[in-house]
């Protein structure tokens, strides 16, 4: 089953082909290599995941995914996504399918790994502002009754609404709170690539 890793290649290929874009982002409120970083994590990620004899388990493939991302990713973003990818990790077991219930739990270990690695919150002009309501469509209140498409397509525009809304706060986290106010305006790199990590999750799951 290389269904797991061909998931993980568009995600890599979605964030190594906004490189760029999310260097510019950054430039604006902190220091311009959130691109940059991300790209070569997704590449080392990519390269790891190949080196694994069985990639069939989402378990496994998080946590490689995780620690290559911290030991390759520059800045805050490599401690948190790569917490991120961990924690959901650990949350995986023989129940862990392609379906709600499973987004849901692997997603809000994820969150709650990045809300105490980087002491954020909603709110504060960070990829949290992306996660939580992705996440926040998964939980049973809102997605009673639906199937787990119209979930993620719910989700894929959570995901947007959250990245719009970071453009209309002051950053309270990282090198961009240093110019606080004057963030204002502008999305939060972070955010951005969450979506994109998202999305080509997304658009993979819907072919």
């Amino acid at each position: 089953m290389t269904r797991i890793k061909d998931a993980l290649d568009a995600v890599a290929a979605a964030i190594i082909a906004q490189k760029d874009y999310l260097c510019s982002l950054d430039a604006k409120t902190g220091d311009g290599d959130h691109g940059l970083n991300m790209a070569r994590g997704f590449s080392a990620v990519q390269d790891a995941v190949d080196e694994m004899a069985d990639t069939t388990k989402p378990g496994p493939v998080l946590e490689t995914i995780g620690q290559t991302l911290i030991e390759n990713v520059g800045g805050a973003a490599g401690p948190l996504y790569g917490t991120g990818f961990l924690k959901a990790a650990k949350a995986c077991d023989d129940d862990t399918a392609m379906n709600i219930k499973s987004f849901e739990k692997l997603l809000g270990a994820a969150i709650k790994g990045i809300q105490t690695r980087g002491r954020a919150e909603k709110g504060d002009k960070t990829m949290l502002d992306v996660l939580i309501p992705i996440h926040q469509c998964f939980l049973p209140e809102n997605a009673e009754g639906k199937s787990l498409f119209a979930v993620l397509e719910e989700a894929s525009r959570a995901a947007k609404a959250g990245v719009d809304y970071t453009k209309t706060i002051a950053a309270k986290k990282g090198r961009a709170s240093l110019v606080g106010e004057r963030s204002i305006g502008y999305e939060d790199p972070g955010a951005v690539s969450s979506m994109l990590m998202y999305r080509a999750l997304y658009a993979f799951l819907k072919k």
